[in-house]
C-alpha cells in the first residue's frame, strides 16, 4: 500500500479517534454484548443483535484506522521553507478571476478534507490544478457550475 499523506493536526485527529474506539467504545459494547447475552435467547434478542452490529462496525474502524495511520506519511509544513509554491499542507488564498472573490483553502489529506473549514483534499480537482504552481499563477479548474480561473494571491505554509 502507497504512504497517504497526511497534515500533523490530521494525524493527531486519527490517532486520538482510533485511542478512543480502543479505549473507551470497544470495551462498552463487549459490556452492553455480556448484559445482552444474560437475558437469554439470543435469536430474538434485539438488544444483543445491536451491540453484535455496532461492534463490528467499532472493529472495521480500528483496522481501517490502523491501517491508515501504519502508511501515513506526516508532512510538517512549519518545516518548509515557503518559497511561495504550492504544497501539500499549504494553505493557499484564491482570486476568482471573473468576480475577483477570494477565497482561501488548505490542501489536506483525505482524511482531513472539510469544507465548512476550507480544507480541501489534495486528491481534488482543485488541489490537482494547485499543487506546484506559485504566487501569480492562474490555475483552471472545472467545476459543475463550469470552467472556472483562479490566480493564486497568497500561499503560506502554517
Amino acid at each position: 500500500m502507497q504512504k497517504i499523506p497526511m497534515t500533523i493536526a490530521g494525524h493527531q485527529k486519527l490517532t486520538a479517534e482510533l485511542e478512543r474506539l480502543k479505549n473507551y467504545e470497544r470495551p462498552q459494547i463487549i459490556a452492553a454484548i455480556s448484559e445482552a447475552r444474560a437475558h437469554g435467547d439470543l435469536k430474538e434478542n434485539a438488544e444483543y443483535h445491536s451491540a453484535r452490529e455496532k461492534q463490528g462496525f467499532i472493529e472495521g474502524r480500528i483496522r481501517e484506522l490502523e491501517s491508515k495511520l501504519s502508511h501515513a506519511h506526516i508532512i510538517d509544513i512549519h518545516k518548509l521553507k515557503n518559497d511561495g509554491k504550492v504544497i501539500f499542507g499549504a494553505t493557499v488564498t484564491l482570486s476568482n478571476v471573473d468576480n475577483d472573490t477570494k477565497v482561501t483553502y488548505q490542501i489536506v489529506g483525505e482524511d482531513e478534507a472539510d469544507l465548512k473549514h476550507r480544507k480541501i483534499s489534495v486528491t481534488s480537482p482543485l488541489s490537482r490544478a494547485l499543487v506546484g504552481k506559485n504566487v501569480d499563477d492562474e490555475v483552471e479548474v472545472v467545476t459543475p457550475q463550469g470552467n472556472m480561473t483562479y490566480e493564486i494571491v497568497e500561499v503560506q505554509y502554517v
